[in-house]
């Protein structure tokens, strides 16, 4: 390879890894505001409203030459609709899933998402899966199993499953079909293409807010739950997406989906911090798995 190759594939692989860590970050922060928002705020008002601030923010801030490049993308617009929906249909079911199952439960079943991804890949473009990254994610996933059962993985025979497990378990299959389909996107800068996917997303939650609304379950927000929404909206919504988008960009979909387990990990750290839990040492011990896991697939595991 190119010295000037090489180089240019170091730095690509160094942003990316410096965008993931923000992402999972941004992402195992809904753990404690998911619990904050307990009373304060109901889900499908979460769901609606951070797309709805997420639509706002990137409306009045991008500059006028990344929304010229929507008329090159909506050309695209099947893509667009198609993004957006599983967005929303992935964060509903999440939010769903918490009324019914565990933290627990939830925590296990989102660390599925990497093997999801790979093996879609390998279904989708047949993507060779190595035994040595086989390894990197089993190690991962025991870290992510190890914090979901505080230092007792064999709380997990003792687990019954539930509708919100297998809730959370299809919020995860579709976050990964979201995460392939991102190979496929078309020319244009994140910024733009998540400006018209959050459009999409806000539509598509109206008739889950009007379903919740209905039903007489909707909880408008109090100041703590607007502070909730803000940090979901700002964070999660926008910055983290855009954030995964770059980094698949990047590295491409499957590496990029081996962080998703350091989202539990990061959830745990910010309990602590947020929340006043105690520091337990099977979370350093998971951190070390998961972080060991990924640097196993990411050093040893590519092709």
């Amino acid at each position: 390879m190119p010295d000037l190759l090489r180089t240019r594939v170091a730095r690509a692989s160094s942003s990316a890894w410096l965008l993931l860590l923000l992402t999972t970050l941004f992402w195992g922060g809904n753990v404690p505001a998911a619990r904050l928002a307990v009373g304060e705020i109901s889900p499908m008002v979460i769901v609606a409203g951070r797309w709805a601030i997420a639509c706002v923010l990137l409306y009045l801030f991008l500059p006028r030459n990344v929304r010229a490049e929507w008329g090159n993308i909506l050309p695209h617009w099947r893509w667009i609709a198609f993004m957006g929906a599983t967005l929303t249909a992935s964060n509903a079911l999440i939010f769903l899933a918490a009324v019914h199952t565990s933290g627990l439960n939830l925590a296990i079943l989102q660390g599925v998402t990497p093997v999801l991804v790979i093996l879609g890949a390998w279904i989708a473009w047949r993507t060779p899966i190595g035994a040595v990254r086989w390894v990197g994610l089993a190690i991962s996933i025991f870290g992510v199993v190890l914090v979901a059962t505080k230092g007792d993985p064999l709380e997990l025979a003792r687990t019954k499953v539930n509708i919100g497990d297998v809730l959370q378990f299809v919020s995860s299959a579709i976050y990964a079909v979201y995460a392939l389909a991102l190979r496929n996107k078309p020319a244009g800068s994140a910024w733009a293409l998540f400006a018209l996917i959050s459009v999409v997303s806000f539509a598509t939650s109206l008739p889950l807010l009007a379903i919740e609304y209905a039903s007489g379950a909707t909880i408008w927000p109090t100041p703590q739950g607007f502070l909730v929404l803000a940090y979901i909206a700002i964070f999660t919504s926008l910055l983290g997406q855009i954030f995964f988008m770059r980094a698949v960009e990047l590295v491409g979909p499957g590496r990029a989906a081996n962080f998703h387990n350091l989202t539990p990990i990061f959830g745990a750290i910010l309990s602590l911090l947020i929340l006043g839990e105690h520091l337990q040492p099977y979370h350093a011990a998971a951190l070390a798995l998961v972080l060991g896991g990924i640097a196993l697939c990411e050093k040893w595991g590519r092709r």
